[in-house]
C-alpha cells in the first residue's frame, strides 16, 4: 500500500525556533516538541509521516511563511512532558502513558522573502486555508496539496 504524502504547517515563533534555527541544526534537523493543544497532537501522533512537507511558519509581531521542511520520523512520545525542568512538563504524562507527541522535522527551503499572512490572504486558492479563517490559532494544521504547490511557488 502506498502512502499518499500529506501537506502541513507549522508555527512557530521566531525568537523560540526559527528557520534559521533549524538550518543550524545538527543534519538541519530537530525534533518539534512541546505542542500542548489536542487536535495538535492527534495530527502529529496519528496523521504525520516520514515524508510529509510542511510550510515553516513564523507566528508573531509579522507573521509569515518562510519556507519548508519536511518530516522524518514519524509521530513517537514527547519525553518533555516527564522532565520536571522544562517548560513542557505535564505531570500526568509519563512513559508508560505518553500523552504528548513530537515529529522529527528536516529543513529543506528557506524562501527568498517571508510571504506574510496579509499577503496570503490575497492570493486565489488560499480563501479556504486554515490558517486565513477566523480564529484558527492550532499551531499544526493540514494543508491541502494546491495551497502548498500555490505557496511554494510564490
Amino acid at each position: 500500500m502506498i502512502k499518499e504524502k500529506k501537506y502541513w504547517l507549522m508555527k512557530s515563533e521566531p525568537d523560540v525556533f526559527s528557520i534559521d534555527d533549524l538550518m543550524k541544526s545538527p543534519n538541519k534537523t530537530t525534533c518539534w516538541d512541546g505542542v500542548r493543544n489536542y487536535q495538535a497532537r492527534n495530527f502529529m501522533r496519528d496523521e504525520f509521516k516520514a515524508g510529509d512537507l510542511i510550510l515553516f511558519y513564523h507566528s508573531g509581531k509579522n507573521p509569515s511563511v518562510v519556507g519548508t521542511a519536511r518530516v522524518v520520523k514519524d509521530g513517537y512520545p514527547d519525553d518533555t512532558a516527564w522532565d520536571n525542568q522544562s517548560d513542557h512538563f505535564d505531570p500526568k504524562s509519563t512513559p508508560e502513558n505518553p500523552i504528548w507527541y513530537r515529529v522529527d522535522i528536516q529543513f529543506e527551503t528557506k524562501f527568498s522573502r517571508p510571504l506574510a499572512l496579509k499577503e496570503l490572504r490575497k492570493i486565489n486558492g488560499l480563501e479556504n486555508m486554515i490558517l486565513l479563517k477566523k480564529g484558527a490559532r492550532l499551531s499544526v494544521q493540514p494543508v491541502t496539496k494546491e495551497e502548498f504547490d500555490i505557496i511554494t511557488s510564490l
